[in-house]
């Protein structure tokens, strides 16, 4: 799921290369503090700070920072209300992750198609794309929790994956304008080298005029994340403190 600024349904976008795809915090206008994780009995918010730094919910019932909350009925059911619309919120959040990443092979499919590459090499990234996309659907598939997709495990899958596929299509036309070069024909020779540059230059802005496809999905999604906003609203720890465990923006 998706509560730290609302982005883990599409950090999954940003492996293939670096492109940043707008996210629900821009789109919805949604934000959390917290890391949620979905665990099989209960919903868990957590923070470094402030306090409160630990919101469980199961089923109606609260507990802040270890101490049980007591409610009253309108805001059990406000709060089981609130579990069972983010758990479902959850899968159709991973279908529109699952969907990103679709359009993001298939623009580097296009991308790649249009810069010359050689046999060997559109093999080679065919390959490690369709690889790497099914690794990438697999773990969206595994998450429950943002936590998944920040800090260093994130970077280095990211790096992991730009490691496998840039320096492929760089080195293929590299070699193609080295070739070139020794041929005699040194207008092909930097024609490939431009195009080598232009891949670290404007690949990125490309991919993320496609990734815009996304939008109508994400938009999708709002109304459901200010219902769980509504939810919340007026629910209150035992310090007379609000959970404000989402917020919505202007």
């Amino acid at each position: 799921m998706c509560l730290r600024h609302l982005s883990l349904c599409l950090l999954p976008l940003l492996v293939a290369l670096p492109l940043h795809a707008q996210d629900l915090a821009t789109t919805c206008h949604a934000t959390s503090s917290y890391d949620v994780t979905l665990r099989p009995d209960s919903l868990l918010f957590d923070r470094p700070s402030p306090a409160p730094t630990r919101v469980e919910l199961n089923q109606g019932a609260l507990r802040v920072d270890g101490a049980v909350v007591g409610l009253n009925a309108e805001d059990q059911d406000r709060l089981a209300l609130f579990e069972r619309d983010l758990r479902a919120l959850a899968p159709r959040v991973r279908t529109v992750a699952r969907h990103g990443v679709d359009i993001a092979v298939q623009g580097l499919h296009e991308e790649a198609a249009g810069m010359g590459l050689g046999a060997d090499a559109r093999m080679q990234l065919d390959q490690r794309l369709a690889a790497d996309a099914a690794s990438l659907k697999q773990r969206i598939g595994a998450s429950n929790s943002t936590k998944d997709w920040q800090g260093d495990a994130m970077n280095q899958y990211v790096s992991r994956i730009e490691s496998d596929l840039l320096p492929l299509i760089a080195g293929d036309l590299g070699q193609q304008a080295l070739n070139a070069a020794m041929g005699g024909d040194l207008q092909t020779a930097a024609d490939l080298r431009d195009r080598a540059a232009d891949l670290a230059t404007q690949l990125e802005p490309r991919m993320r005029r496609r990734m815009q496809a996304l939008r109508p999905q994400i938009l999708a999604l709002c109304p459901a994340i200010r219902q769980l906003s509504e939810l919340q609203q007026g629910v209150r720890d035992n310090r007379g403190r609000a959970l404000d465990l989402l917020q919505i923006g202007g």
